[in-house]
Parts: C-alpha cells; sequence; structure tokens
C-alpha cells in the first residue's frame, strides 16, 4: 500500500491518490508513517504524498492531516527516530503548516499546550514545530475563542499568557525557552516568559542552569534585558545565604534545609558568569543594561548589589575593554560609600535605630577571592587589578613638604584608609590561593615601591611584608624580582629602603643570592656621592648584623622580629654556618668603620644602631665597644687636670663659610653608656649561670669594662667642675642664628647638653642608691637647668614662650621609667638616698617634662628615641608604668596643696602629670587598641601593676578611672572662684572625654557618665570660655551615642536668647536657663557656635536619611512585589526626619530672634538656615517623587512641619536678614567714623576692610533667599500632586534688593513735615534782613539720612 501511495504521488494522479487514502484508515495511515519513520526510508516522501492526497479545501483532507501531525508530534516525542530523520519529519510539517485552516491550527496550538502542562513533553523535538504554528495562527484575521472571535495576534496572545500562568515539568524548561527564541512575541509577552522561566530556577537542577541562563541571554537580545540579569542575580544570591545560613547553623539537622554542596555552587556560578560574559561581548546594550542596574540598585540595600556573585560577574566583565573603566569606577564609589555610610551611621544612635546596620563590603569581596578558587580563572586578575586600584586610590597622600601622615594599623579608620587595607586584603588572600599570578602581584608591588619616590608607600611595604611571611620558600622562585629592586635602593629614600629590607629580611636568611646581591648594593652605596646613599647603606648594614647571628650570642628576649613557623622551618633544613656568619658581621663592622668619618647624620645612623646590633648579636661586644671608644678618644681630654673633658672644636666642620655638626657626641655617648649598661649586665648573668669559665677571658672583659667606666666616671667629675666659660657658653654668648659664632654656640648648647642627659643616667643605674652618685646627678643637672634657662632666656627674646622649643632628651624611655617610679613612688628602707633627689623641685620637674616629650614622641610617630623606642611591647610596658607613676602622683598630691606649698613659675609637678596622662591616654587610644585591656589592667595603682587580672572589663576599668577623675574636676568646681585652675579643668575635661570612648555606649555606666556631664552643665555658672567648650563638647559628644540631640539644642537656643535679648530692643524676652553653663561671656561666640555645629550634623544625618529613602523608594518601583511592605518600613524614618526637623526648626526660631553679635556666628547661622531649607526642599521632593507613579498619601505630621516653617522660620528669617544688614551698615559707619580725625589713607583703609568684612559676613544672604523661594516652589509643585493646599501656611517674601520698611517711613515723612513747618516760620525773618542769593535756587535739596 505505501509503494502505491509513492506511485500515485508520482505520477500526480491526485484522484487516485485521494481514494486511496479516503479508502485507509486513520490507524492504517498512521501505521505506514510509523513503520517508514522507523526504518528510515522515504518517510519525507510518503508525508509529502499524503498530504497531496488530503487537500485542505476538503472537510476529509484537513481531518487526516490533522491525524498526521499528531502521530508525527508523538512519533517524533517518542525519541524512537534518528535525530537526522526527525528533524526532515519537522521540518516538512513546517512548510505544510501555512495551509492549515485556522480552527486547525487553534487544535494544534492546545494540544501543545495541553502537553506542555501534562509534563509529556519528554525530549523537545517537537516544540520545533510550535514557533511555525503560533506564527501562522497570529496571521489569522478570525478565530473562535470561548464563545466570541478573536484575532490571531489576540489568540496567540492568550494561549502564551495561558501558556506561561500553567505548571511546567522541569524537565521541558530549556526547551521551552529554546522554542520561544523562534516566536515572534511582543516585549509584554517576553516579559511573561522571562518572568516564568526565573520562577522556575529554584525548582531546576542546578546543573541544568548554565544552559537554560544561555537560552535566556540568547532570548534576551528581543528585549527584558534588566529582567533577565536581575532575576539570575538575585536567585544567586539567594543561594549564597542559603550557603551561609546553613555553614553558621551546622546543628540544624532538618534534611529538607539541605541545599547543595559549596562547589558544586561555585562551578555553576563561575559558569554562568562566563555564558553572560560571552553575551555581553556580543551584545555591549545587555552590558550597558547590567551597569545601569547596579547603580540604581547602589541607592537601596547594598548587600543585593555587592554581593559575591555579583562582585564576580563585575570583575569578569571588567576584562571587555569597553566597560573595564566604568566597572572599576562603580566599584570603587559603591565600595567608598559603603564605608562612609558605615561610619556615619556608626557615629550616631538616632541612625542605628532607624536603619539597620549594613553588610560588611569587605566580607563580600574577600569571599569573592575565596571562591574564585573553583575555577573562576576570568576573575583573578581583574581581582589585582581592583586591590592594586583601591590602593593607589586611597592610599596615604603626601602632606605639606611631602610628609606622610603617620598611619597606625590599630586605630580606626576613614574610609579611605579602610578601602586602602581592603585593597591590600585582596592582593594578600588573592596572592595566597592563585599561584600563577603571584610573580605579577610581586612584581606590581615592588614596581610601586621603587617608582613612587615622591608619594608615601607604607602601604605597599606592608604588603610586602605580609607576602613574604605568608610564603617566603614560594617567593624564592621570584627572588630574581627582589634583586632587580635591591639596584635601586641607592635611589630610594631612606624610609623606602629601611621598610624594604625590614619586609624582605626573612628571604636572606634562605636565600645567598639574595643576600650576596644586597651587600654588594650596599657596598656601592657605602662609597656614593649622595648622603642619603650612604645613610641607606648604614640602615641595610646594621639590619643584616642585627638578623645573621653570631654563634654563641646571647639569646635575646628583646628579640621580636621573631620568624614565622615557615621560615623556622626554612632555617631548620638549612645548616646554620656560623663561622660564615661572624666572618660576614666582622665584614660589615669594617665597611661600617668608614661611617666614623663621614657626616653627622650618618655617624647619627651608626650609633643609634649599634645597640640593637650589639643586644642581639652580643659576640660582636668587643669589636664594637673597641670600635666606639676609639672614637670617643678623639675628643676626650686625657688629662684629668684639664676642663672641659671633652673636646668639642673637633664635633664641628666649616664648610662654604658655614658651620656644620661632624660629631654627634652627645649620641656617641649616649651609645657607649646603653651598651656598657647592656654588657654589664650579660656579663653579671654569665657569671650567674656559666660557673667556671676562662679566666683569661675574664680578666680581659673586666679590665675592658673598668677602663670604659673609669672614662666615664673622669667625664662627670670633670663635667660638674667645668663652668659655662669653659664652653664659652656663658649669659654674654650670642645665641644668634644669623652669625657663625651664634650657629656655633648653639650646636655646642645641644652637645653639651646631651651629654649632661647622658651621664645623669649612667650615674643613676651605675649609683646602686648611692648618696654620692646622686648628689653627682643632682650636680649634673643644675648645669644642665642653668644652660637651659640661658637658652631660654636667649631665644625667647622677642617670641612667644610657646615658640621656643626645647631641645629633645637623651634618656631612654626605660630610664624615665625608672627615675620616674624612684622618684614618687619607692619607699624602700634602704634607698633612703632618693631624698637628694626629691629635695630638688626642679629635677623633678625636669623628670616629668621629658617623660612628657617622650610621651609626645611616641603619640606623633609610634616609637621613641634610644634602646627599646623601636619596640613595641617593651615601649607599651614602660607606658603603663609611667601611667601608674603619674596617676598615683596626681590623686596623692593634689595640685592645690603643691600650688599653696610653693608658687612657681610655669606648671605644677602635677599639671604635667595630668598633662601626660591625658596623651597617653590618647596615645593608647590611637597606638595600642588591640591592648586597652591589658592596659587598664597594667595602670591599677592599688595593684601596683602586679599579677595583671586577666579577661577584664573594659567598661567598669574605664568607669572606675572616669570617677576619679570626675571627683578632682568636682573639687576644682566646688573651690572658691579664685582657686579654680582652668588649665587643670580642661585637661581634666579632655581626659574624661577619652575615656569615656571606652565606655560601651548601651552600658549604665555611659549613662551614668552622659547624666553627671548634664549635671555639670546645668549647675555651674562659670565664665571660663575654653572649659565650657571642652564640657559642652564632651557632652554632645556623649549624647549623640545615646539619642538626638535636638531637644539639647533647643534648650541651649531658648538659653542663648534669653541670655543675649532680642533682635528687637522693645520686646522683654522671658528669663530662661536650663543650662547655667550659657551666661553672657560664653552665649557667644562659644554656646551658638557649639550649638550650630551640633545642628549642621543633625541635618547631615536627615539628609542622609532622605537620600536613603529615595533611594529605597525607587529600588521599590523595581521590585513592585515589595512595595507596601517598603512603604510600612518607611514610615518610621519618615516620621524621624520630621521630628527632627521639627525640632530643629524651633531651635533656629530661637537662635533667628537672639541679637548674635555680628561676626563668624551670624555667618554660620545663615548658611545652616539655607541648609535647612535646602533639607526640606529635599524632603519636599522625596513626596513629589512618591507621587509619580502611584498614588501616595501626605502624613499629617509633614503638613504640620510646613506649617511651623510658614509660621515660626521663615518670617523669622527675613527679619534677621534685616537685623544683619543693618548692624553691618553700623559696622561700615562705624569704622569710617573712628577713623575720621587721623589722615585720610588710614581712613580709607579702615572703610575698606569694613566693606569687604561686611560682603564677606552678607554673601550668605543671597543663597538663604534663593532656598527660601527653592522651597516655596517645590511646595506648589507638591501642592499641585497631593491636591493639600500647602501653601496656605506660607506668607509673601517681603526681603528683596528693594524693599520699604513701613515704620522706617513714617517716621522720615513726619520728621519731613516738621522740618518744612520750621522753614516757613524761619523765612520771613530772612527775607527782611539777608539778601537772597541767586543761586540758591538752583541748589539742589539737602539729602535726607534714611533713619534705621
Amino acid at each position: 500500500m505505501d509503494q502505491k501511495i509513492l506511485d500515485l504521488a508520482t505520477a500526480e494522479d491526485l484522484e487516485g491518490l485521494q481514494h486511496c487514502l479516503q479508502c485507509m484508515k486513520e490507524q492504517e495511515v498512521g501505521a505506514l508513517v510509523t513503520r517508514h519513520a522507523l526504518k528510515g526510508k522515504e518517510i519525507g516522501m510518503l508525508v509529502r504524498a499524503i498530504f497531496k492526497g488530503s487537500p485542505c479545501s476538503q472537510n476529509e483532507g484537513v481531518c487526516l492531516r490533522l491525524f498526521v501531525y499528531k502521530h508525527c508530534m508523538q512519533l517524533v516525542e517518542s525519541g524512537d527516530l534518528q535525530s537526522d530523520i526527525a528533524t526532515d519529519v519537522i521540518g516538512l510539517l513546517m512548510l505544510e503548516a501555512h495551509q492549515l485552516p485556522g480552527a486547525t491550527l487553534a487544535e494544534l496550538a492546545s494540544l501543545y499546550v495541553d502537553a506542555i502542562k501534562g509534563g509529556s513533553i519528554i525530549n523537545g523535538k517537537s516544540l520545533d514545530l510550535f514557533p511555525t504554528i503560533l506564527t501562522v495562527l497570529a496571521s489569522q484575521e478570525s478565530l473562535n475563542y470561548g464563545g466570541g472571535q478573536l484575532n490571531g495576534e489576540e489568540y496567540k496572545k492568550q494561549l502564551i499568557n495561558t501558556l506561561c500562568s500553567s505548571r511546567w515539568d522541569p524537565k521541558c524548561v530549556i526547551h521551552l525557552t529554546s522554542m520561544f527564541r523562534d516566536v515572534h512575541v511582543s516585549t509584554e509577552e517576553l516579559q511573561f516568559v522571562m518572568v516564568k522561566v526565573l520562577r522556575m530556577f529554584p525548582k531546576l537542577d542546578l546543573q541544568e542552569l548554565p544552559p537554560l541562563v544561555y537560552q535566556l541571554l540568547l532570548l534576551s537580545a528581543k528585549g527584558c534585558k534588566k529582567t533577565l540579569l536581575e532575576g539570575i542575580i538575585t536567585f544567586f544570591h539567594q543561594q549564597d545565604q542559603l550557603q551561609k545560613e546553613e555553614q553558621t547553623d551546622t546543628e540544624s539537622m532538618e534534611l529538607e534545609a539541605v541545599t547543595v554542596p559549596q562547589d558544586q555552587l561555585r562551578h555553576i556560578e563561575g559558569t554562568v558568569i562566563l555564558h553572560i560574559v560571552f553575551a555581553i561581548k556580543l551584545d555591549h546594550d545587555l552590558g550597558r543594561e547590567l551597569i545601569k542596574y547596579l547603580k540604581a540598585g547602589q541607592q537601596g540595600d547594598i548587600s543585593r548589589v555587592l554581593c559575591s556573585f555579583n562582585i564576580a560577574l563585575m570583575l569578569s566583565v571588567a576584562r571587555i575593554h569597553r566597560f573595564e573603566d566604568q566597572v572599576f569606577d562603580f566599584l570603587k564609589t559603591a565600595i567608598i560609600k559603603s564605608f562612609k555610610d558605615g561610619q556615619f551611621q556608626q557615629n550616631s544612635k538616632f541612625l542605628q535605630d532607624l536603619i539597620p546596620q549594613q553588610c560588611n563590603v569587605s566580607e563580600m569581596i574577600l569571599e569573592t577571592v575565596t571562591n574564585s578558587v573553583f575555577g573562576w580563572d576570568h576573575v583573578t586578575q581583574a581581582l589585582v587589578q581592583l586591590g592594586f586600584i583601591f590602593m593607589d586610590s586611597f592610599g596615604p597622600k603626601a602632606g605639606p613638604f611631602g610628609k606622610v601622615a603617620e598611619t597606625n594599623p590599630t586605630a580606626a579608620k576613614t574610609p579611605a584608609q579602610q578601602t586602602c587595607r581592603l585593597g591590600a586584603k585582596i592582593l594578600l588572600e588573592t596572592f595566597k590561593v592563585h599561584e600563577p599570578i603571584r610573580s605579577e602581584i610581586l612584581e606590581q608591588v615592588l614596581n610601586r615601591v621603587v617608582t613612587k619616590t615622591t608619594s608615601p608607600i607604607n602601604h605597599y611595604i606592608d604588603v610586602l611584608s605580609d607576602i613574604v611571611s605568608s610564603a617566603p620558600l614560594i617567593l624564592l622562585d621570584s627572588s630574581s624580582k627582589v634583586i632587580e629592586a635591591f639596584d635601586h635602593l641607592s635611589y630610594l629614600p631612606l624610609s623606602t629602603v629601611q621598610g624594604l629590607l625590614k619586609a624582605v629580611q626573612p628571604l636572606l636568611k634562605v636565600s645567598m643570592s639574595m643576600k650576596d646581591s644586597l651587600i654588594l648594593v650596599l657596598r656601592k652605596a657605602m662609597f656614593s656621592s649622595h648622603l642619603d646613599s650612604r645613610k641607606s647603606a648604614v640602615a641595610g648594614f646594621l639590619l643584616l648584623l642585627k638578623n645573621f647571628k653570631v654563634l654563641g650570642s646571647l639569646a635575646s628576649s628583646q628579640c621580636t622580629q621573631s620568624l614565622t613557623a615557615s621560615q623556622v622551618q626554612v632555617d631548620v633544613h638549612m645548616r646554620y654556618n656560623a663561622s660564615a656568619n661572624e666572618a660576614l658581621c666582622l665584614e660589615i663592622l669594617g665597611s661600617l668603620r668608614r661611617c666614623l668619618s663621614q657626616q653627622a647624620d650618618v655617624r647619627l645612623m651608626l650609633y643609634e644602631g649599634l645597640f640593637d646590633v650589639l643586644r642581639r648579636n652580643s659576640q660582636l661586644a668587643n669589636t664594637i665597644l673597641q670600635t666606639l671608644l676609639s672614637q670617643l678618644k678623639r675628643y676626650y681630654e686625657l688629662d684629668e687636670d684639664l676642663l672641659p673633658p671633652l673636646k668639642l672644636e673637633g664635633c664641628i666642620t666649616t664648610q662654604g663659610g658655614q658651620i656644620y655638626l661632624q660629631e654627634p657626641l652627645a649620641h656617641l655617648l649616649c651609645c657607649i653608656q646603653n651598651c656598657l649598661a647592656w654588657y654589664k649586665q650579660s656579663l653579671l648573668h654569665c657569671h650567674r649561670g656559666g660557673g667556671d669559665g676562662d679566666d683569661d677571658d675574664d680578666d680581659d672583659e673586666g679590665s675592658f669594662q673598668q677602663d670604659l667606666e673609669e672614662q666615664l666616671d673622669s667625664i662627670t667629675r670633670r663635667m660638674i667642675k667645668s663652668e659655662l666659660e669653659d664652653f664659652e657658653l656663658d649669659k654674654s654668648a650670642d645665641f644668634s642664628l644669623t652669625s657663625n659664632v651664634g650657629i656655633k654656640n648653639n650646636i655646642y648648647v645641644v652637645l653639651v647638653m646631651g651629654v649632661y642627659d647622658v651621664l645623669m643616667e649612667y650615674n643613676f643605674i651605675a649609683s646602686n642608691y648611692s648618696m654620692n652618685r646622686f648628689e653627682d646627678v643632682i650636680s649634673l643637672f643644675n648645669r644642665y637647668h642653668k644652660l637651659s634657662e640661658i637658652l631660654k632666656e636667649k631665644s625667647g627674646k622677642g617670641k612667644s614662650p610657646s615658640s621656643s622649643k626645647t631641645t629633645r632628651s637623651l634618656l631612654t624611655v626605660s630610664f624615665v621609667s625608672c627615675l620616674l617610679t624612684a622618684l614618687f613612688r619607692d619607699n624602700a628602707q634602704n634607698h633612703e638616698s632618693l631624698s637628694v633627689l626629691r629635695s630638688s623641685n626642679e629635677f623633678m620637674r625636669y623628670a616629668v617634662s621629658v617623660t612628657l616629650q617622650k610621651i609626645q614622641q611616641l603619640e606623633e610617630t609610634g616609637q621613641t628615641d634610644g634602646p627599646d623606642g623601636q619596640n613595641a611591647e617593651k615601649t607599651f610596658k614602660y607606658l603603663c608604668d609611667i601611667t601608674r607613676v603619674l596617676l598615683w602622683r596626681y590623686t596623692s598630691i593634689p595640685s592645690a596643696v603643691e600650688e599653696s606649698g610653693k608658687k612657681e613659675k610655669g606648671r605644677t609637678i602635677s599639671l604635667l602629670c595630668l598633662e601626660g596622662i591625658l596623651r597617653i591616654f590618647n596615645t593608647v587610644l590611637h597606638r595600642y587598641q588591640n591592648k586597652i585591656q591589658q592596659f587598664l589592667g597594667a595602670i591599677d595603682v592599688v595593684s601596683d601593676g602586679e599579677g595583671v587580672q586577666e579577661n577584664i572589663n573594659i567598661t567598669e576599668k574605664a568607669a572606675f578611672h572616669i570617677r576619679q577623675f570626675q571627683r578632682s574636676l568636682v573639687t576644682q568646681l566646688n573651690g572658691d572662684e579664685e582657686d579654680f585652675n582652668s588649665r587643670e579643668a580642661q585637661l581634666l575635661v579632655s581626659i574624661l572625654s577619652t575615656l569615656s570612648r571606652l565606655l560601651e555606649p548601651a552600658s549604665e555606666q555611659f549613662a551614668q557618665m552622659l547624666t553627671w556631664t548634664i549635671k555639670i552643665c546645668k549647675e555651674n555658672n562659670l565664665e571660663d570660655v575654653q572649659f565650657c567648650k571642652g564640657l559642652m563638647s564632651m557632652m554632645f559628644s556623649l549624647h549623640v551615642l545615646r539619642k538626638s540631640p535636638v531637644s539639647l539644642l533647643q534648650e541651649l537656643s531658648q538659653d542663648v536668647h534669653s541670655c543675649l535679648g532680642d533682635i528687637d530692643q522693645d520686646i522683654e524676652i522671658e528669663e530662661q536657663s536650663h543650662f547655667a553653663m550659657v551666661n553672657s561671656k560664653t552665649a557667644a561666640p562659644t554656646v551658638v557656635l557649639l550649638v550650630l555645629s551640633q545642628a549642621e550634623k543633625v541635618l547631615e544625618e536627615v539628609d542622609w536619611l532622605i537620600t536613603k529613602l529615595k533611594g529605597q523608594l525607587s529600588s521599590d518601583k523595581v521590585l513592585t512585589d515589595e512595595n507596601t511592605q517598603a512603604s510600612t518600613l518607611r514610615e518610621p524614618v519618615e516620621k524621624a526626619i520630621v521630628l527632627q526637623l521639627g525640632t530643629l526648626l524651633t531651635a533656629f526660631h530661637e537662635l533667628i530672634q537672639t541679637s548674635i553679635p555680628s561676626g563668624s556666628c551670624v555667618d554660620i547661622l545663615l548658611k545652616e538656615l539655607a541648609k535647612m531649607y535646602n533639607i526640606l526642599t529635599s524632603l519636599v521632593k522625596y513626596y513629589i517623587q512618591d507621587y509619580t507613579g502611584h498614588v501616595a498619601h501626605l502624613p499629617a505630621r509633614f503638613e504640620k512641619l510646613v506649617k511651623l516653617s510658614g509660621s515660626h522660620l521663615t518670617p523669622q528669617c527675613y527679619a534677621f536678614i534685616t537685623y544683619v544688614q543693618n548692624i553691618q551698615s553700623e559696622t561700615v559707619s562705624f569704622g569710617a567714623g573712628a577713623e575720621k580725625k587721623k589722615d585720610k589713607k588710614k581712613e580709607m583703609a579702615a572703610i575698606t576692610a569694613a566693606t569687604a568684612r561686611v560682603l564677606r559676613e552678607t554673601k550668605p544672604i543671597p543663597n538663604l533667599i534663593f532656598a527660601i523661594e527653592q522651597y516655596e516652589k517645590f511646595l506648589i509643585h507638591l501642592t499641585k500632586k497631593s491636591k493639600v493646599n500647602l501653601m496656605q501656611y506660607m506668607k509673601l517674601s517681603t526681603s528683596r534688593d528693594f524693599r520699604i520698611n513701613a515704620a522706617t517711613l513714617d517716621a522720615a515723612l513726619q520728621e519731613q513735615e516738621a522740618e518744612e513747618i520750621q522753614d516757613d516760620g524761619n523765612e520771613v525773618q530772612v527775607q527782611s534782613n539777608i539778601p537772597v542769593d541767586e543761586n540758591q535756587e538752583n541748589r539742589e535739596p539737602k539729602k535726607k539720612r534714611r533713619k534705621r
């Protein structure tokens, strides 16, 4: 039969063919088609023949065709056919689909819809026909649908709608998505499809997502790009959140909550990102849509925009050159904004309560680095680039004169510093996990260290140090790059050289070639003509000496730069070559001896570094001390009878007619003294632990030590005997810096005072509490004090006391700590000799002053001069000891007692102690933030620092110290007014303010501190401006961490108004005094400026909140399903904004009615008023934005705010502007009047100065008027949108360039009338006695001065 049908079709016998087919049953035709299809023979010819014999003009033909279509679709979907046969069959059905009538097409389409609903689509091959059927359907003019008629397009739309509303089998989602690519759909229909497929994501197996995303990306060529990107990003963000929750909540054993394995999810994400990037390369509109979507989302929830998946996607897109700059700029902006918002929120409890805490951006980016291990190679390059962009853009900037603002790793960071730190972490973590990119990271870091000679590079050196510490062995492969960097050492600044060598120091121990290259470079630098190069050489050699130990050196507990575990392993596997180290060290010392004949700066570096070398490499002691002694002999006077004992002439040199310091003699002595003290200590240690040693060696060492001590003792004796005249430094000496003699004398003074310092320390340490030694110390100090007094007297002429700088003391911080303890806390029976030192009040003041100097140095630079100065651990220990002593001294001996006992010039010891305590607390907060707990435990005066408790509660300890200082301040305030010490009170307030930062804002102690501060402000009526400023600043800084300070501002504004009076002098003000601290002396400018600065902060917070609300509003319009929920979330924020502005508005209402004196207060108040109106305008714009797009409503409280602004602010603003202009014109006229009697030039200068000041201070007035008008303009817009008449509360503006003041006009008219009457009365007398002047008629009438 099949052959017959084929033959009839070939012979074009249509009638025979129709007859033949009519004779056959549908099942027979179906069996025929199936048999041919399975065999793969002539199936196309058979189906064509059947279609020829079943014309669409006949009903039987249509039915047969419909049957063949259905049968072929089932056959193809069954999967029994070969792929090419199935494709042929579908192709044939496509070609014939155009001939089918509409009803048949509709039935076929419904068949497809039912199949999809029923889940009978298996391999999706038959779906290839569906687009053709839909296309042909759309071209039909009329189709029956639900008892009515629809055109083809409408019918197709209904079908797609039905299809997208029904349930899909997850297996057919990819086939359906692919199918829709071939369907001509409108944007609305495409949106249906996109949303439906995106909703299917959670139901699909993760492995199916990449191909589905690929199909969706192809489909997005038709439109709806934003919908697609948003759907993909949201889905993967949710998956990441589920993963995190599962990791944090591992105890939960619910089986249904278990998600996919992490590595599988990461691999899928990586593939999806690759598909998206590939699509963006082909379609740049998709990339533009991605960046637009991310920028819009930045205003809302930042965690959605900066999730790990998103960051990886953006970094991958950054590889496309066209989008590189846009992506990195966006990431820079988003991250710095996130850090700024975080800091802004952290500083205000008001904001913390309203807005939930932001996500941690650093964690998200570092999470991307961690995730990139799972085959995300397309992200790593951009990660490195991002890290360097952050470090380059937000690294420390050079200050004035190229100075770098010193940064501290433990201190609180600015947003820029946080971003820079994040960049460093990205590079370090990427270096750890991605081997191929390591050499590139190292190369780029070294390049920046070497090339950025004018800008700060500390952050790059820190990264390099971290990289070296994390993997020293791996870096050996890149040693050539480090060696290459060494070649540039002699051209780099000294600080860079020191940082670089310290960072790569662990590598020098494991790489001989690197060490040899460095030594070669340093030797060359030692012979350089540039001073900095030689200093770099010294720094490098000293570092090598510290780190290459000679066998037999004592284990030094001070050796803080211990190696990490990985470096220790390196040393274990290497043979320890002590003899080679010894030869190397002796060779280096030989090179360093060259420095002893070079400039003072080079020698100074050597002297400051040798003690550390000796301490870490004790076997070099003899060599080092002999070198130092041979140097000292050049300047030491051997004859005991000769005074002075030191030859100062040899310490200076003349070059080009100028005198310079050649030998820093005091530093040389300081180095010898420190080395000798340590050497004696180490010998003692050896004798105690060593037992019988080599007697000869002991004798040599003993005599060596004895010689040293004799020389120092001799210098001490002779320096005490020497008068200042012996150094040519008596009172008549010239100390001016303009003459050579003056310069020479200044150098001598510094040297002699330094020598006195060193000798005092030497004698105290060597004394063993001997009375004679202490008398020597006092004698040395008296000489020192006499010299310093002469210097102060000479340098103080014509200068303010603060301008004369004290010379930097050479006492070491360890000695200062020891000396203070001995002077103030040592009560031992056998230490009675200390009374010699205690008897000199000047000496005790000197000890505390030097302590202050050391603390200041530590606060500013993070280290101090001398041994242990760079050792953070030891310095911290000394700091604790010093604090304990200063606290005891201040609390035990009140300053009032001290002052009554003895009136002294300058500050008392108690005040110096208090200043020291303040500086220490600031230093600890800035430098040792991670050790605050340890510090508070160690400074306990009662326990005397012994047995420091663990797990100290910081808040409780800080509160204990706060109570001590509160008592001191209350004692000051309760005493007589004459006894009030303003400086002490200010210092106490500063200390309380610093300590209050250690309190937990939510704690009871913090609340007590705030209550106490407010009470002090309310009850004390002191007229001390600085004290008032400090106390009120503390009150505000505390208050803002508990709640918003607007209520305080309102009360203070009322007090200021009451105190200063009204701008209308006829009005009597009701006397109000919430805060006694506000009085005639402090009200203006101190309190007014404080109130205005706080008002500015409140306005900034409100502005920030409004910006947040606007961002949420725009992002909520995208996510319509969350709209109602979002509006309820926004309501409390809106309420808070209106309340803040309302309270602040009443505070401004008081201030602008106050008779504030001309000056900065008026200027700032006008600016803040303009800012207030700008923010009110911003709030109005927010409500306008709320009305666009959907129905909204105006809250009643907002209407009240507008009413309040119309009644209590705007009219008073115009009155205040008039008042300001009046006082300014009086200023000008007063400036002119004051100089009238003097010569013309001075008069003109005074007028010009007064006019300039007026112009400067009235500049904000036009800005304020413009701000008011803008506010009213947008209120009109909002009135139209909301149909609520908000303008009924606003009055017509009156303040313009031309204005008529009714009262002034009436007064002027009355005065004019009175003058005219008087003139008429006088005219008769004048006419009878005086001849008329002809020209009188032509004169101008006399100008009247307008009464203001």
